[in-house]
């Protein structure tokens, strides 16, 4: 990744933070535009993976494991976090969890991977844009963090 675009999405992230904890800790919901919001309408620059009308999937900045994709709504809709899911957002929820199993075939994580939703403070959600994590190419452990 080059050091341009990691400027890019420093600047829009919170001041610099010791630890996703931290940044989680320092979030609020907001209806302004999130980073995701800008890395849909191209203003950021990313890796993308997968996208079709709904769903777009690219890769993490500060990535997990050997693959560690993030795979948002296109349309926020409400939808900030799990939490605030309603009946109306059930076919994006299942569109999610569907491309990320695309995904994840494409990516080659035949052995398994593992899907992560943050959700709130405690949940170590830093943006407040329903995001799914596909992470995967090495070994998980249980518990998760």
């Amino acid at each position: 990744m080059s050091h341009h675009r990691v400027a890019i999405l420093s600047s829009h992230i919170s001041p610099v933070m010791a630890s996703e904890k931290e940044a989680a800790l320092a979030a609020t919901p907001s209806d302004s535009p999130t980073i995701f919001d800008k890395i849909i309408s191209k203003e950021i620059p990313s890796t993308v993976v997968y996208e079709d009308d709904k769903v777009l999937a690219f890769r993490d900045i500060t990535p997990q494991g050997p693959v560690h994709i993030l795979l948002i709504p296109k349309v926020r809709d409400g939808l900030t976090g799990l939490s605030k899911a309603e009946e109306r957002h059930i076919d994006i929820l299942g569109r999610l969890l569907y491309a990320a199993k695309l995904v994840a075939k494409q990516e080659g994580l035949d052995e398994g991977f593992r899907i992560v939703i943050n959700d709130g403070p405690q949940g170590c959600q830093s943006v407040y844009h329903l995001h799914v994590h596909l992470i995967g190419g090495r070994q998980m452990n249980w518990p998760p963090g």
